[in-house]
């Protein structure tokens, strides 16, 4: 394991898998600026880096990431404008350079997820959660709004009249809730949490990019498109993936009745 940084968020790089993790255990990770700033340089170094395969986001302790810092806000007063426009420039470049990545993205969930904690957990392509889990979105708690793309997240995962109760109530959700609603794919139980994320990311790790990264662009960008456009897309994606040497392995894995061993070429 390549620990590349020290600080309120560390990105840790292994057999393909690009680990970053928010670390900032004692204050159950809340977003601070140097926090939010710390993601997008790691977002970045990540998504730049040929070697990644899967992004994991992690939160240092006993928690993944309470929201953001309301510490430096209430002690900014009138001028807490100038700390929320700190903390969401970086972590909105961040979220869209992960949007846009090809590698698919995984989070390992744990405690409270609360206000950016359940944004950025609905960003990932995949998360597995904690049987402690306790999610909310908490924004409407403060006088706020969502942002780090829950706003756009959320009525995706759970449509659009349980995302106004999510979001309008701030109500605390049980972890078994959230996997009902699709919120989380898998919920194990705490001590397995680490084992079960590992085995998620490497079985991610091995996987053929070409394919994973067509495959995460088509399913994303569905929404906006006709069935038209949608036909034409997958069109040219599977015509990328039929040219590589991972598809011509699975071909033959297939035949061959083994599992394939994909390279990314």
């Amino acid at each position: 394991m390549d620990n590349e940084n020290e600080g309120p968020v560390l990105l840790l790089q292994r057999d393909g898998i690009a680990e970053i993790r928010f670390n900032r255990p004692a204050a159950m990770n809340a977003l601070d600026v140097p926090t939010a700033e710390g993601f997008l340089d790691a977002v970045t170094r990540a998504t730049q880096d040929p070697a990644t395969r899967v992004i994991l986001i992690t939160g240092a302790g006993d928690n993944f990431l309470a929201g953001g810092d309301l510490v430096s806000m209430h002690k900014a007063g009138d001028r807490a404008v100038d700390v929320v426009d700190a903390l969401i420039t970086p972590m909105h470049r961040a979220l869209e350079l992960l949007d846009k990545a090809a590698p698919p993205s995984l989070a390992r969930l744990q405690g409270a997820v609360a206000g950016a904690g359940v944004s950025i957990a609905l960003a990932t392509d995949l998360a597995i959660a904690a049987d402690n889990v306790r999610f909310n979105l908490a924004y409407i708690n403060i006088g706020g709004v969502p942002d780090c793309s829950g706003s756009w997240q959320l009525p995706r995962v759970v449509g659009l009249r349980k995302a106004l109760e999510i979001a309008l109530l701030g109500e605390t959700m049980p972890v078994d809730e959230a996997a009902r609603l699709g919120m989380v794919n898998r919920v194990v139980p705490l001590a397995e949490l680490t084992d079960a994320t590992e085995a998620l990311a490497q079985r991610l790790a091995a996987g053929p990019p070409v394919a994973q990264a067509g495959t995460r662009r088509l399913l994303r960008d569905s929404l906006g498109r006709t069935l038209h456009d949608q036909l034409a897309a997958e069109e040219e994606s599977f015509k990328r993936c039929a040219v590589t040497a991972d598809f011509q392995e699975g071909l033959a894995a297939f035949f061959d009745r083994r599992k394939p061993q994909f390279t990314g070429k």
